[in-house]
């Protein structure tokens, strides 16, 4: 069974990396990954607590924050355990791989930390921020997606290394997310 999972785990990365690509997003989806594009997204949210809820702004960054590192070291943590190589590391695939990033991580591949930390914080904040957002707080998700599809088309992870990283990134969010939104919750309305 695992056999089978895993085949089609690599037929669909070379679905992802190999067919489905063209050159816009050969060009967009490298940059997307990187931190200088994702960091002022969670910086403007940060600010935007801040000025709009006050002390319980410096709360929800503390929880934004160990939601954050909850998830990136859990992944580690998954990766270490299983060791599992990056298809841009694996001698069998890198060579039919399209590899469009410099570098290639010597961690394990399974889970991918992007997945896990952009979807805990996009759980965190789809929980925390409904009041303030309304329904555009699945543009969190959509984020999240993103970065997690950018993973596999640059050639640094497999779907199924995403899947797992979303999914523990998910579960970590809605922890975090639930707890605080039990124990101090942001006032549906804007602090004046």
């Amino acid at each position: 069974m695992l056999e089978r999972i895993l085949k089609e785990d690599l037929r669909l990365f070379f679905h992802i990396n190999g067919q489905w690509h063209n050159a816009f997003l050969d060009v967009i989806l490298p940059f997307v990954r990187e931190p200088y594009v994702w960091a002022p997204l969670y910086l403007f949210l940060g600010l935007f607590v801040i000025i709009n809820y006050r002390w319980k702004g410096l709360f929800w960054i503390m929880f934004f924050l160990l939601c954050f590192g909850l998830a990136d070291q859990s992944s580690l943590y998954i990766k270490e355990a299983l060791g599992r190589l990056r298809p841009c590391r694996d001698p069998l695939v890198s060579h039919y791989a399209r590899v469009l990033v410099v570098h290639c991580p010597m961690s394990g591949s399974f889970t991918s930390n992007h997945a896990a930390n952009h979807f805990a914080l996009a759980t965190f904040c789809f929980l925390t921020l409904k009041s303030a957002f309304g329904r555009y707080t699945w543009l969190f998700f959509a984020w999240a997606a993103i970065i997690a599809y950018a993973q596999v088309y640059v050639g640094v992870h497999y779907p199924l290394d995403v899947t797992g990283g979303a999914l523990l990134g998910l579960f970590i969010g809605l922890l975090s997310g639930s707890f605080f939104q039990r124990r101090i919750r942001l006032e549906s309305e804007f602090a004046s």
